[in-house]
């Protein structure tokens, strides 16, 4: 019989404790959300609920217009996502596969703009979306953020990394650089494109501030302000703040644990060119 060395053994019990820490949130989100109010206060706390309430996730969805936020944070990610996916990925490939005059110093530029925290220009932002008419419209949610500096430099990174002879070998076939674009580099980038992908999701679903400042009636409220909402001036509902969070949360879960492979691929990918 083989016996693991003490290394390996060290090793796994490391990660084996990095797990457990950060699953344990997770499952005190589940164990709380099917608790009572009485018992969520309780202390010292319980872990497990003494009586298991399915009647918090269907309060959660009669206190608030918890479907609606849903349906908003829905289309909001998918038009953020789309236009991310197809902007970034026209602008990364004119920075990576052609080549025109200040190309270098524009992309400085746009990598500058990496270095400026989001809050800077939040309130120029807003003037320019007032002015548009689209304050407390799906626009406004949308559209400021379907460009992205990084997702234009991560896919940059990835198509530096395809070989150009393909890009001759389609000239060749009569190929213009809009076919090359589509017809060889895009099917050749698909663990970047998930990996930007997954980032965009991500930021969209959980983004709060940008709707909270843009949005005032409760027809346009995402799930982030909604869940929010549970939380009052003098008292928490815990319960159902957590069912709202743990149901707010499960389709992420869900598209990383599918995608984890296309995702860790495209990050890896990303640096292997400059």
């Amino acid at each position: 019989m083989v016996y693991p060395s003490t290394k390996k053994v060290a090793i796994h019990l490391v990660l084996i404790v990095g797990s457990l820490v950060m699953v344990a949130p997770f499952l005190w989100m589940l164990f709380t959300s099917f608790k009572s109010f009485a018992e969520s206060m309780q202390v010292p706390p319980t872990i497990l609920p003494k009586v298991w309430r399915l009647d918090n996730y269907v309060e959660v969805f009669e206190k608030v217009n918890f479907l609606t936020y849903y349906l908003n944070t829905i289309s909001v990610t998918v038009g953020r996502t789309v236009g991310q996916l197809i902007l970034c990925s026209l602008a990364a490939f004119a920075f990576a596969r052609m080549s025109f005059p200040g190309k270098n110093v524009i992309f400085i530029a746009l990598l500058s703009v990496l270095m400026v925290p989001s809050q800077v220009v939040m309130i120029p932002s807003f003037v320019i979306v007032r002015e548009l008419g689209w304050f407390d419209t799906l626009y406004a949610l949308i559209v400021p953020g379907i460009f992205s500096a990084f997702g234009t430099f991560l896919l940059r990174q990835f198509f530096m990394s395809i070989p150009r002879e393909l890009d001759e070998a389609a000239k060749i076939d009569g190929c213009s650089y809009f076919g090359i674009y589509w017809r060889v580099v895009l099917p050749l980038s698909k663990p970047a494109l998930v990996a930007l992908a997954i980032f965009t999701i991500l930021n969209a679903w959980n983004d709060f501030l940008w709707p909270l400042v843009v949005t005032s009636s409760d027809s346009m409220r995402v799930l982030s302000i909604g869940i929010a909402s549970f939380q009052g001036e003098y008292a928490t509902e815990y319960p159902l703040l957590m069912a709202g969070a743990l149901m707010a949360s499960l389709p992420l879960i869900l598209i990383f644990i599918f995608l984890q492979r296309y995702f860790i691929e495209g990050i890896t990918m990303t640096g292997m060119k400059g």
